[in-house]
């Protein structure tokens, strides 16, 4: 995965389980692990390419974020905590959504695997084009680049997720 991924390339799926919605990210990340690891635990990191976290991500350890590409806000709960290849957190005021992250070495480069469960299924799409987002920062905080646009971004996004999951492969 780079920086700046070409246009409108979805690196996601969609799916449901047990009436639920799953959004599913692979990639590769030019960093090292444990530099992909401290970008997604570390709360001064975190504030540099995703939100603003009051509390910290060890296991077990609640946490209040404010993500800046959504301006989503809510408390959370880190509920597996294997460093430094899983990360699962839980949404704690909204239903118990999870968001899960593994973390594999592969050379230079990272291996990430971002799963995200519990979501209405009216909203897949948008969970889609958003955790694409996510990832996409994170991709480009790592490369030492600024944020991109996210409105344009989301606005090149949100009709290719829209027709992922209307006509699912």
């Amino acid at each position: 995965m780079t920086s700046s991924p070409s246009g409108g390339r979805i690196l996601g799926s969609l799916h449901s389980v047990d009436g639920k919605g799953v959004v599913r990210m692979e990639g590769r990340l030019e960093a090292g692990i444990d530099d992909v690891w401290s970008a997604l635990t570390d709360p001064d990191r975190l504030a540099g390419w995703y939100g603003e976290v009051d509390g910290d991500l060890r296991l077990g350890s609640a946490f209040y974020i404010r993500v800046f590409a959504s301006g989503a806000e809510g408390a959370r709960r880190v509920d597996a905590c294997e460093p430094p290849q899983r990360l699962r957190v839980v949404a704690t005021d909204t239903g118990g959504l999870v968001i899960e992250v593994r973390l594999s070495a592969d050379g230079g480069q990272t291996a990430l695997v971002a799963e995200v469960r519990g979501m209405p299924l009216d909203a897949l799409a948008a969970y889609g084009a958003g955790v694409q987002i996510h990832v996409e920062d994170l991709a480009g905080y790592l490369a030492g680049c600024e944020r991109d646009d996210r409105e344009a971004r989301w606005d090149e996004l949100i009709p290719a997720y829209q027709n992922l999951w209307t006509n699912p492969g």
